[in-house]
């Protein structure tokens, strides 16, 4: 056993207290850290998945979007046009040989659009004028609901009418004054 030098048995015992060490640390932080990082890693899996598949729901409802603006886009800024009877009447004065249009009422707040209630008295010539009106309406800078029923008398060559209809906008005074008054 003399022939064992002291540096030697240091050296054993230095790498046993180095293995011991290593085997502990092992044990107590890297075999638990490991399965807490497997977790871990599951749960950021589970987590880049449903980010993609949110990712992919906005880009599908954005390019929606798009599309959808882009193919209305006359009804947009229909909505944002704020309705004037005088210049309704210049517009469609041609379907008509004599067209009035009276407000029934003041605007007011449905559905967060201002509305308009509009009585119009018309004569026409012949129901083929009356139905280019409603044609020339659906393509007008307005959105107007034309409320039935539509009445229609013939006085002799002259066919009278008188219809409602609703003009729809997004007028921001009347939305502004309707949102004040909610405040408060």
């Amino acid at each position: 056993m003399n022939s064992i030098s002291r540096q030697y048995i240091y050296l054993m015992v230095a790498s046993m207290l180095v293995f011991i060490f290593v085997l502990i640390f092992s044990f107590l932080v890297l075999i638990p850290e490991g399965k807490e990082y497997r977790i871990k890693r599951v749960e950021l899996n589970k987590i880049s998945k449903e980010f993609k598949n949110y990712s992919n729901f906005h880009d599908e409802t954005q390019d929606v979007l798009q599309d959808l603006r882009s193919k209305n886009r006359r009804i947009i800024t229909a909505f944002d046009a704020t309705f004037s009877p005088d210049r309704f009447e210049r517009e469609n004065k041609s379907h008509f040989s004599e067209l009035r249009v009276s407000s029934l009422r003041e605007p007011t707040l449905e559905n967060g659009f201002g509305v308009y209630e509009v009585n119009t008295t018309s004569q026409i010539s012949s129901p083929k004028s009356f139905y280019d009106f409603l044609d020339g309406i659906n393509k007008s800078a307005y959105v107007i609901a034309i409320n039935f029923p539509i009445n229609f008398k013939r006085d002799g060559e002259i066919i009278k009418s008188s219809f409602t209809m609703k003009v729809y906008c997004s007028n921001r005074e009347t939305n502004t004054t309707a949102s004040e008054s909610k405040k408060k």
